[in-house]
């Protein structure tokens, strides 16, 4: 895995459910559901991590230290070594999982993905930023764009809830499972075939464990 040139710490010191829950096979490390997008895949790793396991209808692992998904703006580097847990999917759908992190380091960082390819995709989830869990949305077309906002104190699990519709992404979120707030809307690409599922990565730590838990995708928006 690259290590970053220069690290966002580095930098800032220097200047600032419903649906159908995939079933999970640990012997094969691939997912299967019921019902799927048009052309959905296998799950398949971008990047994995050196420790992770499949219980059920969760994905429990370890992001290794120095992995981050960024490009370009602000700070100038380009990294693509994050964890990413995706199956390929066509059309419109609806994808969610609840997400479970011991966050301790600055940027450590688990939620969902939607990606075309290095150049063009979206995460969005918690990023741990001055001690506290934000919600954060990073959608990149070339060049990366970055949006937080502070959760509340205590927040032990967040639910995430992205909807393709078209080139369009709409993001939730929920504290609960159920009551979800719509965190952004945004353009990512018209290509017919995306990766999505669960992202995570430790730009600036040792790592640190997180926990997926039914993650869905399902057709339709």
């Amino acid at each position: 895995m690259r290590s970053l040139p220069l690290t966002r710490r580095a930098f800032l010191r220097s200047s600032a459910f419903t649906g159908v829950t995939l079933a999970l096979s640990s012997s094969s490390g691939n997912a299967t559901q019921a019902h799927s997008p048009s052309g959905a895949t296998a799950a398949a790793w971008l990047n994995p991590p050196k420790r992770w396991k499949l219980e059920e209808s969760s994905l429990i692992c370890s992001a290794d230290p120095k992995t981050d998904f960024w490009r370009k703006t602000f700070y100038g580097y380009i990294t693509d070594n994050g964890h990413f847990y995706y199956r390929r999917a066509s059309g419109d759908f609806t994808t969610t999982v609840k997400v479970s992190g011991q966050y301790q380091d600055l940027y450590d960082q688990a939620g969902l993905m939607v990606r075309v390819d290095a150049e063009n995709w979206m995460k969005c989830g918690i990023e741990f930023v001055d001690s506290h869990q934000n919600m954060s949305i990073v959608y990149t077309r070339d060049f990366s764009s970055w949006v937080t906002g502070r959760l509340p104190d205590g927040t032990s699990s967040l639910w995430l809830k992205a909807v393709r519709k078209g080139p369009a992404l709409d993001i939730f979120h929920s504290l609960d499972g159920r009551n979800f707030v719509e965190s952004g809307v945004g353009y990512l690409s018209e290509a017919k075939s995306v990766m999505v599922g669960p992202m995570f990565a430790a730009p600036e730590g040792k790592g640190f464990e997180v926990r997926f838990d039914d993650w869905t995708l399902e057709p339709g928006s």
